[in-house]
């Protein structure tokens, strides 16, 4: 997987990306990263990217040409047959664990980082597959979001971590969040490790984390499980979770 992201700050992409798995995997050539400045692709002696909105309004509006510029040099440079450009906006469809799995298995992704108020809206029409978003809410800019889609898409490409079953094993992977973890030492205060962790018993031991997940999911993110649907023995374990607690 190749990432390119088109940016005005590339230094905020290659200084954060330089640490942890994402770090690692790029050393390690497992994955690859480029940048793409669209001021580098302006035609006035001001490098201007922006300009003022037609219809007035307050702030201003990214330039088509800039953008497309540095999209077709990103494309050009690889060259992938499979090749995705995403725009990342608060207006776009929300990330998810599952589309990041889907599209972890594309060549190449590009992620357009917009600024100010947004972009022309005929470069998303003519030139992005998709829109992107975080979440419900606005940030400054594109950059916070490519930083957390690298990272996120990274962690899944078969041999960034060391053990391939860690990121299997994460929330959402399977629609459920994740069941609690804990190590030594064995007693903090008055809480302690839960028995059924320590007596070596694996089926025992993954029947409490699948219980522990589905309990889990219901008194956090209920919404999760209404469109998953349980076998005989989650609805049983679930409905244990339920009694106990």
């Amino acid at each position: 997987m190749h990432f390119d992201v088109v940016t005005l700050f590339p230094e905020m992409i290659l200084d954060s990306s330089g640490y942890g798995v994402t770090g690692k995997a790029i050393e390690n050539k497992v994955v690859g990263l480029s940048v793409w400045n669209p001021r580098d692709y302006t035609q006035d002696k001001h490098r201007s990217v922006d300009d003022r909105p037609y219809g007035g309004g307050p702030g201003m509006v990214m330039k088509y040409q800039p953008l497309f510029d540095a999209v077709n040099a990103a494309q050009s440079n690889n060259k992938a047959a499979d090749s995705k450009v995403v725009y990342l906006s608060p207006q776009g469809k929300q990330i998810t664990q599952s589309l990041l799995l889907d599209i972890s298995q594309s060549s190449q992704l590009i992620l357009v980082a917009g600024r100010y108020e947004g972009v022309d809206e005929r470069f998303i029409d003519s030139i992005c597959d998709e829109e992107w978003s975080l979440g419900d809410y606005v940030i400054s800019g594109g950059e916070l979001a490519a930083l957390v889609v690298i990272d996120a898409i990274t962690r899944l490409i078969p041999g960034v971590l060391g053990d391939d079953d860690s990121a299997k094993q994460d929330s959402y992977m399977d629609g459920l969040l994740d069941y609690p973890h804990f190590t030594r030492p064995e007693q903090i205060g008055l809480s302690s490790v839960p028995k059924v962790l320590m007596n070596g018993n694996h089926c025992e031991i993954k029947q409490w984390r699948m219980q522990q997940a589905l309990g889990r999911t219901e008194l956090r993110r209920p919404d999760l499980l209404k469109n998953k649907e349980l076998n005989a023995e989650q609805i049983a374990l679930l409905e244990e979770f339920r009694n106990i607690n």
